[in-house]
């Protein structure tokens, strides 16, 4: 019996090992040399090497609260959050919320309402700038507001916005800013990711990676 069993054992110590020891340091140590930022959780840092997030998962910039809109013109918005103003909670299993999508249908009253009031705060931020997208005695908009905007992505953690998003904002910013729109575009167009492999996906812009910039510039 100990005949048959030794190799078997002498397999497994080897294979343990292998997959064990091994495997997962070779990938880690790889990994911390070539790949050190995304090893490591891509994370942003300031001028002074302070963490202030993650280039993986997008942080509130913006608000759904038309009255404290102005206070936060200088930035451009991510997306709503379902979770917001954390960008991750657990599943809270009293109220039901937890890092996710709001899963609310395109007719629910709660989906309808929550646009209206982010579209309610993105007018409130361009008028306290003194733009002007709607007329007072009109609801069409000589701007569409890109989707974006005001719909939460699927898992509410989404850190990038479309061109279009960005481009949209791209006035409000640069006033509150003090600086040209032509400015603040070009700082868009060197912060827009391609499509993967050149062909999948979408164009996106990483929203943290953008304001870290724009405050750099406006320095």
């Amino acid at each position: 019996m100990l005949t048959h069993l030794r190799p078997a054992l002498i397999l497994f110590a080897i294979l343990t090992l292998i997959t064990g020891v091994v495997y997962p340091f070779a990938i880690t140590g790889i990994a911390q040399v070539a790949f050190v930022g995304k090893a490591n959780g891509s994370i942003v840092t300031d001028a002074a090497g302070k963490p202030i997030g993650s280039a993986l998962i997008g942080q509130e910039f913006g608000t759904s609260d038309p009255a404290s809109a102005p206070g936060l013109v200088k930035w451009f918005w991510g997306r709503p959050s379902a979770t917001g103003p954390v960008p991750y909670t657990a599943l809270n299993l009293a109220t039901g919320t937890g890092s996710s999508g709001s899963n609310l249908a395109p007719t629910n009253p709660a989906l309808i309402d929550s646009v209206k009031a982010r579209l309610a705060a993105l007018d409130a931020a361009d008028a306290s700038v003194g733009i002007v997208r709607v007329a007072p005695d009109s609801t069409s908009r000589a701007t569409a507001v890109p989707v974006d905007l005001v719909t939460a992505s699927a898992s509410g953690l989404d850190p990038h916005i479309s061109p279009a998003a960005a481009e949209y904002q791209v006035p409000r910013v640069a006033k509150a800013r003090g600086l040209t729109e032509d400015a603040v575009r070009d700082l868009v167009r060197q912060h827009t990711q391609g499509r993967a492999l050149g062909v999948l996906g979408e164009p996106v812009v990483n929203v943290l990676v953008l304001n870290q910039a724009l405050d750099h510039t406006s320095r």
